[in-house]
């Protein structure tokens, strides 16, 4: 029998479960969905103008400084650069109002990471979106603000405008198609243009950043969904492809349902997510006060993460079902 030897310097590391691998590191991953919002950030300046570089810079700013003075109080490493906060800050201003204010801005990126984020305990313990949290935030606290959207092409001091989902909701015009297509429309900054949205989406789900399965159930979803209301009454509810591509679907379904932290971990678990969102936002869109809801769609579902999980464990290897 041949002699064996070991290595003294080998570590094994312990570790719980979850154990889900990638062939990404956390902080790949978080630069190369920044590097996937370069196309909704260009758009945005494209339609909204120069502007929102402003609100942006404004809102990564704080939100990267609010990590960083947490993380000093609570004495613990600073983690600036592994892109999270950078994120968080992104996505943040990319789902706001064009010409935003600036002050209301710097509040929502430290809601968005102080309470969003830092309150749980840091990356990978949050249990709702971070950039969703600070919108909401905003929503309740400066709901003109919030609602007041300007009409593309046009810089600080543009007119007012009603999105598509305002003006279908509560006046029956649906927008063109090609228009919602393009993102020559109302609405938060980088979410308008279905085009820029989807090349970044697309860029990451082929890089295998997110998981395909999240958008592709939403998308599934809010077609069926939207399609069964629309068969009943095409004059009182909208076209489900006018659902697909109007208001933050798309950027909702790309970027904040696939966050590796509030999303589940099965696939089975990512089906039912993404459906479960489709169905909330529906509801919301036809029958509630508010023509959009991706935003509170995906925090009522991210609630509901947990659960998930722990109903569509993995079988055990060798495990027999009684």
């Amino acid at each position: 029998m041949a002699a064996t030897t070991t290595n003294p310097t080998y570590k094994l590391d312990l570790t719980s479960s979850p154990h889900v691998h990638s062939r990404w590191s956390t902080k790949q991953a978080m630069w190369m969905v920044v590097f996937a919002l370069i196309p909704s950030i260009i758009s945005a300046v494209v339609f909204f103008g120069f502007y929102q570089l402003l609100i942006i810079a404004v809102s990564v700013g704080f939100a990267v400084g609010t990590e960083a003075a947490i993380k000093a109080i609570r004495k613990r490493p600073i983690t600036i650069m592994d892109g999270s906060g950078i994120i968080t800050g992104l996505l943040l201003a990319l789902i706001l109002p064009p010409n935003f204010n600036l002050a209301f801005t710097a509040i929502g990126s430290v809601v968005a990471i102080g309470i969003g984020k830092e309150i749980f305990g840091g990356l990978g313990y949050n249990i709702f979106n971070p950039a969703l949290v600070g919108r909401a935030f905003l929503q309740a606290s400066f709901p003109v603000p919030m609602t007041t959207w300007t009409a593309p092409n046009y810089t600080v001091d543009a007119v007012t405008t009603a999105t598509p989902l305002s003006a279908f909701k509560f006046d029956k015009v649906a927008a063109d198609l090609s228009d919602l297509f393009i993102g020559n429309i109302g609405g938060s900054t980088g979410e308008t243009s279905s085009i820029a949205v989807l090349i970044g989406g697309i860029v990451l789900i082929g890089a295998g950043v997110v998981n395909w399965r999240v958008p592709v159930s939403m998308i599934a979803g809010i077609l069926v969904f939207g399609g069964i209301f629309y068969f009943i009454d095409p004059a009182a509810y909208p076209n489900p492809v006018f659902h697909l591509f109007a208001g933050g679907f798309l950027f909702g379904a790309l970027f904040m349902a696939t966050d590796w932290v509030t999303s589940p971990l099965t696939s089975k678990g990512m089906i039912i997510y993404g459906l479960g969102i489709a169905l909330v936002l529906v509801i919301i869109r036809l029958f509630g006060g508010l023509p959009e809801g991706v935003m509170y769609a995906i925090l009522f579902m991210n609630s509901f993460v947990p659960l998930i999980n722990r109903y569509n464990r993995p079988r055990v290897f060798g495990e027999v079902t009684k």
